[in-house]
């Protein structure tokens, strides 16, 4: 019995590896709003690679940064998704606590990052957004002091969908199974 077995790729066995990647939305929140003019996909790059270097070393950041990429970016908002390796997103993950301050132009912004969800496509990250949003605006329709941006806010609830998707008022009454129920 030889010690060794020889393994024979074939051309349609290496077009079917994946790589499979975890998708990290996430917030910057920062008191300063003079700092949204700051946020550029670069910065957000550097800084959380800077990040993980300093937390994980040499090591860490050669493990995250073989995929990692910025794939969406919002300054308005401040909602960032970030892109990694499976293999190695835990160490993407412990490094966004530690993130302080965002720096562009030789100025610096304070903020934080808060992990919204880590989503494996960036289907469901995107499916997680719209109900966030809609939270945010139920939260902002009961606050409304006039009858104009009562209006407006509800106009903007009623058009929170995905673009070929149905509306969520739709998926409630299909009974959807794929929902996520939050437990206090």
């Amino acid at each position: 019995m030889p010690l060794f077995r020889a393994t024979v790729f074939s051309p349609t066995s290496l077009s079917l590896c994946v790589c499979l990647c975890r998708y990290f939305l996430c917030e910057i929140i920062s008191e300063e709003p003079r700092c949204r003019q700051f946020i550029e996909e670069r910065t957000v790059h550097n800084t959380v690679k800077n990040a993980i270097a300093r937390l994980h070393g040499d090591f860490g950041l050669a493990c995250c940064s073989i995929a990692f990429t910025v794939k969406y970016l919002n300054a308005y908002t401040g909602i960032v998704l970030l892109c990694c390796r499976k293999d190695f997103y835990r160490l993407l993950w412990s490094s966004l606590p530690f993130i302080t301050h965002l720096e562009n132009r030789n100025q610096s912004c304070p903020c934080s990052f808060n992990t919204l969800r880590v989503g494996a496509t960036i289907r469901s990250c995107q499916k997680f957004l719209i109900q966030y949003n809609r939270d945010q605006l139920l939260l902002l329709l009961h606050n409304c002091t006039n009858e104009a941006d009562r209006e407006a806010t509800q106009r903007s609830l009623q058009n929170c969908a995905l673009v070929g998707e149905p509306s969520s008022a739709e998926h409630k009454e299909e009974g959807d199974s794929d929902s996520c129920v939050e437990t206090a």
